[in-house]
């Protein structure tokens, strides 16, 4: 008979710093004001187009999004600067993703009833990470006192749901008993806080779950990973581009063409019918029908997809019970917005109830795990 393996615990953690929708509205179209009066001659001669304002009734229809947390607030809204401050660490000091990584990490593992010695191995899988080496997770091994191994993965807004399917398939091959999955998201230095169409997307949060075999859990609350999907289809609609090679390119690695940006219009129009049919499909491997499924916790990166999707899944709107949204919050925090919407959702849920866990993003990528409650 094959291992029963369980999510036993989740961790949410965000910074204590908030950027309000018109907050971030004042400090761009300030920026915008000043940018059109200094490049004023261009734009008349037609030579360069205004930027245009913005406002937070546009964001909040467009996205869902109220605020969004951040990691350091200073020098974000300062029309000068226009990123945060985040003071460079020196290498012998924990670094900036490692410490955030921890406090998921150690939320996880208190509501898993799970001690650090318990725990055989660490991903931390995220959209970015600050460095190349040495990778994120085995510092995070380090400062929790974890024997065993980690490693650092990437894949966008599917990281989390990619980490945990990574966790399922070393628990079922035998290499580890027990694996810890965090999600780091500190996606403000990529934002670019000049552009209408993206600079309210991302906010700072950090996630992290408990992964292990079903005999070894203590825990309240357990769920059943009855199965895991993923799908991943090139797509070059959403690029960051910021890397080392720009430093050979001979261009400017800071610059707009390096941060997020993304065809917003294309991928609303090709991920909700991907997402939608890679959930059926999932689903159906266990005949199950999207009625029969108690909650979704879906990615959190535009309102308007989510309540598409789950309309085309169960031909209505689904309810905020059944659909949880955490955007007005917590805005688009990469690949841990399903994790947040499983995290601060589930505890309510009945034994024997269905669960999805999905997330779709850049890639593109999709990732599902169909949960049942113990």
């Amino acid at each position: 008979m094959a291992q029963q393996i369980v999510v036993s615990g989740v961790g949410v953690w965000n910074p204590e710093h908030t950027i309000t929708n018109e907050e971030l509205v004042a400090s761009y179209n300030a920026y915008c004001d000043a940018y059109n009066q200094q490049h004023q001659d261009d734009i008349e001669a037609g030579n360069l187009l205004p930027k245009p304002h913005s406002s937070a009734e546009f964001i909040e229809k467009a996205s869902g999004i109220k605020q969004r947390y951040i990691y350091r607030k200073e020098g974000a809204l300062d029309i000068e600067r226009m990123r945060p401050v985040i003071p460079e660490r020196a290498e012998d000091e924990l670094s900036d993703q490692a410490q955030i990584a921890l406090e998921a990490a150690r939320l996880a593992l208190k509501e898993a009833n799970k001690s650090a010695s318990e725990v055989d191995a660490v991903i931390v899988s995220c959209a970015y990470t600050q460095r190349a080496y040495p990778a994120i997770a085995i510092e995070v091994q380090q400062e929790l006192g974890i024997k065993g191994f980690g490693f650092d993965m990437l894949v966008a807004c599917s990281a989390a749901t990619f980490g945990m399917h990574r966790a399922y398939e070393m628990i079922a091959a035998g290499t580890a008993g027990c694996v810890l999955v965090i999600n780091p998201e500190l996606v403000s230095p990529q934002v670019n806080y000049t552009d209408r169409d993206s600079h309210f997307i991302f906010g700072d949060v950090a996630t992290a779950t408990v992964l292990e075999k079903a005999e070894t859990a203590t825990a309240e609350h357990v769920y059943d990973i009855l199965s895991t999907q993923a799908l991943t289809q090139y797509s070059n609609n959403i690029r960051s581009n910021f890397g080392y090679v720009s430093r050979a390119n001979d261009v400017d690695p800071y610059g707009p063409d390096k941060l997020f940006h993304q065809a917003g219009r294309k991928v609303f129009k090709e991920v909700c019918p991907l997402a939608a049919e890679h959930i059926e499909q999932h689903l159906s491997r266990h005949s199950l029908s999207p009625e029969q499924v108690k909650r979704w916790w879906l990615h959190q990166a535009n309102i308007n997809m989510n309540t598409l999707i789950c309309k085309r899944l169960l031909g209505r709107e689904a309810s905020r019970e059944e659909a949880p949204i955490v955007l007005d919050e917590y805005a688009n925090t990469a690949s841990a917005g399903s994790v947040i919407a499983f995290g601060l959702n589930h505890k309510d849920l009945a034994s024997k109830d269905y669960g999805v866990l999905c997330s779709f993003g850049a890639g593109y990528s999709i990732g599902s795990l169909v949960l049942q409650k113990r």
